[in-house]
Parts: C-alpha cells; sequence; structure tokens
C-alpha cells in the first residue's frame, strides 16, 4: 500500500514538473531545433548512466526486429520537440500546451484504422467534443495577436500530430519497453537533430549567457533525464486508469504557470475549450466498468 502511495505521488512529481517545462524554454534564447537536440544528448547521457549503474542490460537482439519502428519513433519524438517549442514561441504557453494534448484524440481516431480497435459510441463522442474545444481554444473572440497565436496553435496540433505518431508507433513496439525502449528512441532523436540542426540553424549555443545555459541544462538534465526515470520508475506500480488522471497534471500547471507566474492572456473561451479537450481526452482513456468493478 505505502509503495503505491509513493509511486502515485513520484508520478504526479514527474507530471508537475513536466508541465513547467515552457518557462524554461522560453528564456532559452536558442532555435527550437538546437533546443531540442541538446535536450534529447543531455536525456540521453542521464539515462544511459542510469542504466550503466543500475547494471540493466537491453535485450537488444529482441529489438533488433523493430529497429525501423523504434528510430522512427525517435525521430518523431525530436520534431515534436521542436513544434512544441515553436509553439511556445507564437502563443502563451497555456494555449501550447493545451493544444499539444490533443494527440490522445488523434490516436483515437486512427487506433481503429490502424490497430482494428473498435470505435465505440463513447470514444466517438469524446472525440466531437474534444475537437469543438480544439476549434474555441483557436482563439474565438477579441484576443491580440490573433495571427501569431494561430501561428503558435498550428504548431501546437503539429507537436501534437508527432507525439500522436510516437504513442502510435510505441503500440506497435513489443520487443522492448520502458526506459529501455526511451534512451533508444532517445538516441534516435540526437541521431537526427544533429544534422537537421548542423543543415538548418548552426550552433549557437556559445553565444548562450549564464541563465540561459542553467535553463538549458535544467530542460535536458531535469525535465527530461531524471523526470524520465521517476516517470517509467512509478508508473509500473500503478495503475493504467490512475496514471491516466494524474498525468492531467501536466496541462493544469501548464495553464498556472503561463496565467499566474508569466502574466499571459487567456480568455474565458479558450479555457472553456481547454477544459472541453482535457475533460474528453480523460473520460476516453477512463473504463467505468473497471471502476464499479
Amino acid at each position: 500500500m505505502k509503495r503505491s502511495v509513493n509511486s502515485k505521488f513520484t508520478f504526479a512529481i514527474s507530471m508537475a514538473v513536466f508541465g513547467t517545462i515552457g518557462v524554461f524554454v522560453r528564456y532559452i534564447p536558442l532555435p527550437s531545433g538546437e533546443i531540442a537536440l541538446y535536450r534529447a544528448l543531455l536525456a540521453l547521457v542521464i539515462v544511459g548512466a542510469y542504466l550503466l549503474i543500475s547494471k540493466q542490460r537491453m535485450a537488444l537482439y529482441e529489438a533488433k526486429k523493430e529497429i525501423a519502428l523504434l528510430l522512427l519513433s525517435g525521430a518523431a519524438m525530436g520534431f515534436n520537440w521542436i513544434f512544441l517549442f515553436e509553439a511556445y514561441k507564437y502563443t502563451t504557453v497555456s494555449v501550447a500546451t493545451l493544444s499539444y494534448y490533443f494527440a490522445p484524440v488523434i490516436v483515437t481516431v486512427l487506433s481503429p484504422i490502424l490497430f482494428k480497435e473498435k470505435m465505440t459510441l463513447k470514444k466517438a463522442i469524446c472525440f466531437v467534443f474534444s475537437s469543438v474545444g480544439l476549434v474555441l481554444l483557436t482563439g474565438i473572440g477579441n484576443m491580440s495577436g490573433q495571427e501569431s497565436n494561430l501561428k503558435g496553435i498550428g504548431f501546437g496540433i503539429g507537436a501534437a500530430c508527432l507525439y500522436a505518431t510516437v504513442m502510435l508507433l510505441n503500440k506497435a513496439i513489443k520487443g522492448i519497453s520502458g526506459i529501455y525502449r526511451t534512451f533508444l528512441q532517445f538516441a534516435s532523436a540526437a541521431a537526427v537533430l544533429i544534422p537537421y540542426v548542423l543543415l538548418s540553424e548552426g550552433i549557437n549555443i556559445i553565444s548562450l549567457r549564464t541563465d540561459g545555459l542553467i535553463c538549458l541544462l535544467t530542460v535536458g538534465v531535469i525535465h527530461t533525464g531524471i523526470t524520465y526515470l521517476l516517470y517509467f520508475s512509478s508508473l509500473k506500480e500503478i495503475e493504467g486508469q490512475q496514471a491516466a488522471v494524474l498525468s492531467y497534471i501536466d496541462p493544469l500547471i501548464a495553464v498556472v504557470v503561463s496565467v499566474f507566474i508569466l502574466k499571459e492572456e487567456i480568455t474565458a473561451v479558450q479555457i472553456i475549450g481547454g477544459a472541453l479537450i482535457l475533460i474528453f481526452t480523460l473520460l476516453n482513456e477512463i473504463s467505468f466498468k473497471r471502476i464499479k468493478k
């Protein structure tokens, strides 16, 4: 019982930390691709060191059959970060995060096509209302900087599509799971992002001041490396539905940070839209039959 409570607390902490990443990214004056690259490299070092110290071995022979899927999912993860960081530049952290949380809705729609899963009435209703929430989130009403806001939401939705791709590919990867799979995905993301950064934005980290460097290290070491370790160590100890509920601490913290710390504007209509997305994506993941049992 105590172990279960500790795991829930650890999982909740990891979600809360994820929810603050937007603040730190805002204060890193580097191109989004370069931030994503350093995030992947730093996380790769942290997770790799953990696996070495704990003397855990990966069954790489089992992953060979799915290496293409692992590489593709890692690439999708890297560009998913780029799109999310771009979203932070053009709209508020809260709106970018809420747009990003449309990813489970995309998975719901594509799963029946890709994995022959049944599209139930409940899933269809959740999809419709989440979509309505996304429309409202685009900022219906009088909001300054509407063009920039829509561009940010566009990047947020793009990030959601890429994250949905990672989720769908993870469903197909059976041979390796948990932190091992994430380690390989970090490696793949770094491998893809290195040539992308060199050919597009170039290396600009030398221009970083101390505050920017601290924020970058925080994003790579704390928000990614350490928090992913906390996430996976606690995830295996709690039920899926509990994880689904606790995962919504992430966007809630992001909204609080955006409004009360960064002092960013969010309209009443956007709050309603964000609430619809979160409520109906959560309802889609909860099994009421299991709750009754």
